[in-house]
């Protein structure tokens, strides 16, 4: 009957232990204001420098650990060589929807498509997709700082520019 009594108690402390209250910084919508560094890949690394711009993201929950996204963003890519002495740069302004993943309380996976509209007329709008991760720390009651990384590309004319983003943000509970 100890033993018994002892193993119950036991696990009634582990259950406990492991249960804990969600921070409420981690939970409900969302909205994030951030920072964006773009280091371009392959061809479009060869011939873009390092872009950057900013972004507004909403976050949705659907459930404890899947979310809803939408992002709206403004991109710019300085190209490295000059025709004519004229500095050659390349404006986009991206709009996606996607859905994250949290595999544990802080840390996510993923994913978002959507389009990517150039601000210079003649030009073509691309199709975006970007598969990420990120983490976020909780900084205050409804505040999380996020830091962020995917690979996002963009896909015109049979041509793709893909670039390693990097985001910084501050995540604003609603």
């Amino acid at each position: 009957m100890k033993k018994l009594f002892l193993l119950t108690a036991l696990a009634g402390v582990f259950t406990f232990s492991t249960v804990k209250a969600q921070d409420p910084a981690m939970s409900g919508a969302k909205l994030g204001i951030g920072a964006e560094f773009a280091f371009p890949m392959g061809n479009f690394g060869d011939i873009a420098d390092l872009g950057y711009g900013a972004s507004l993201t909403y976050i949705h929950p659907l459930g404890s650990a899947l979310k809803v996204t939408g992002s709206a963003g403004y991109t710019r890519f300085d190209y490295k060589e000059d025709v004519l002495g004229y500095s050659l740069k390349s404006e986009h302004i991206p709009l996606k929807a996607g859905l994250r993943y949290y595999v544990a309380e802080n840390f996510f996976l993923g994913g978002e498509l959507g389009a990517s509209i150039p601000t210079v007329k003649n030009s073509k709008t691309s199709f975006a997709y970007a598969p990420g991760l990120g983490v976020e720390f909780p900084v205050a009651d409804k505040g999380a700082v996020e830091l962020g990384a995917r690979y996002e590309a963009w896909s015109a004319n049979s041509n793709t520019n893909g670039f390693i983003g990097l985001r910084l943000a501050y995540n604003f509970g609603l």
